[in-house]
């Protein structure tokens, strides 16, 4: 089990280069987290929903995805509750205190899948979730050291030096640990280390000295990555293009790994727009997902984008909705079972003739079809509780699957689309931006760009494993 002194300490990518390694070795590995909690969600193979970067992480291993590699999904919808979400299928909307007391049910879910997968598989490689040293979380733990003993794992612990501290990280997570708990830790892997090992192997000896632990890895910074982000939001790159694209950063933004194969395009510049900050001229406007369509479309109005949506649209530029963002689009949208909050009615941007209402059941499907306003493919998946009609989807933008989907304004300026990932396929890539106003010759392959990235962090991560399989 790869567990870390905090959360982005590298957890998902150590476990991602281990599942790569094992499967150049010709050793059939499944990764698992036994919870998640993030926005960032796909769609597996039997027809569930776990987090992202466990799809990525089976990509590694060479594997289907499966909702046994993580069976217990929490999206939040605010800063008290999440949407639970057990083998694939949604449960309950709990908050915090109500899912406390639920996960003794959720455990025995986790054991079940993790013994699943024990019996397909020659490995499992387990990633834990922020850090163990989370003492108000230890009671009733699923997530870390409480799966770690409740299976009897063995946990290799990760610090990211670039945050800086990371000795102090390392033995202060130790000091937060029981002692069964500390001894199940086989040794460290500091991660994200830019500079000369000779000056950092002092610090190595005092901390062996120190904890009784062997550092069994030093990895590098790798610049230039592009993997599926489990939830946070990256930092903006430098601007890479004159074709601007803009994206409200929506408090429940949810899934903005969409824009992955943008802001990997070399003519685009892709900039995430926070609270407070100034809506800069654009030619495309992209509205992402939400976990909370309702609340964010508050937000929006807050923030002022229904008027910089008038004004943008006034002088040429485009805008497109995907899911949530979709269906504020629309005139109004509906939750009266309070599927995503408070129930209740919100109006929306009206930029498109449609409205929707929630439903208790979510919508999951893994898509294909292709574009109607230009002859491209396209893939994506789908995950919602809204359903939406009107005059506005008469105007479709896909053919998926044999059934019209999405919709587009009768000037052709706004598009709308449930589809995630649309952008991943490097046809509708294309078609979608000649659409928006850029014509290029330049093509963007996420799945190769992503599995040169895998490549990368499995070479650099060799020396990890040559040591554990030297400690077994």
């Amino acid at each position: 089990m790869v567990q870390g002194t905090t959360s982005d300490a590298g957890k998902t990518t150590v476990v991602a280069a281990l599942c790569r390694l094992l499967r150049r070795d010709g050793v059939s590995v499944a990764p698992f987290k036994p919870q998640n909690m993030a926005l960032n969600s796909a769609v597996t193979a039997d027809g569930g929903e776990i987090g992202r970067a466990q799809a990525l992480q089976a990509q590694a291993a060479g594997i289907a995805a499966h909702t046994d590699m993580n069976p217990v999904l929490l999206k939040p919808s605010s800063d008290t509750g999440a949407q639970v979400i057990i083998h694939g299928k949604v449960r309950a909307e709990m908050n915090a205190r109500d899912y406390h007391q639920y996960k003794t049910v959720a455990m025995a879910a986790v054991l079940e899948s993790h013994a699943r997968l024990l019996e397909q598989y020659d490995a499992v490689i387990v990633e834990g979730a922020g850090s163990p040293a989370e003492i108000n979380l230890r009671d009733r733990d699923i997530a870390n050291m409480g799966f770690a003993e409740a299976v009897d794992c063995p946990v290799v612990l990760v610090a990211d030096i670039d945050r800086g501290g990371v000795f102090a990280h390392l033995v202060g997570t130790l000091s937060c640990l029981s002692e069964s708990e500390r001894a199940r830790i086989v040794g460290f892997v500091i991660n994200r280390f830019r500079g000369d090992i000779k000056l950092l192997e002092p610090g190595l000896d005092w901390l062996e000295q120190q904890t009784g632990k062997p550092v069994l890895a030093v990895l590098p910074y790798l610049h230039g990555l592009l993997l599926d982000a489990e939830d946070a939001v990256q930092p903006a790159q430098q601007q890479r293009g004159t074709f601007r694209v803009v994206v409200p950063s929506l408090p429940r933004m949810s899934n903005h790994t969409d824009f992955d194969a943008l802001r990997a395009h070399p003519d685009v510049d892709l900039q995430f727009i926070r609270a407070g900050h100034a809506m800069p001229p654009a030619d495309l406007v992209i509205l992402p997902g939400s976990k909370n369509t309702r609340a964010d479309l508050a937000w929006l109005r807050e923030q002022g984008w229904p008027q910089y949506l008038v004004r943008h649209l006034r002088y040429g530029g485009k805008v497109i909705g995907i899911c949530g963002g979709f269906q504020m689009l629309g005139n109004v949208v509906r939750d009266p079972h309070g599927v995503e909050g408070t129930p209740g009615e919100s109006a929306g941007l009206g930029l498109l003739d449609m409205e929707t209402q929630m439903l208790q059941q979510k919508h999951l499907q893994q898509v294909s079809g292709s574009c109607l306003f230009a002859e491209a493919p396209v893939t994506g998946y789908e995950i919602h509780m809204g359903v939406s009609s009107g005059p506005a989807l008469e105007h479709p933008a896909f053919m998926i699957d044999g059934r019209h989907e999405g919709a587009r304004s009768a000037d052709d300026q706004v598009l709308g689309t449930y589809l995630h990932g649309v952008f991943d396929a490097p046809g509708a890539n294309a078609a979608l931006l000649k659409w928006a106003g850029l014509d290029t010759r330049q093509v963007v392959d996420l799945d190769a760009l992503r599995e040169a990235s895998l490549e990368r962090i499995a070479d650099a991560t060799r020396p990890l494993l040559d040591a554990l399989t030297a400690l077994r």
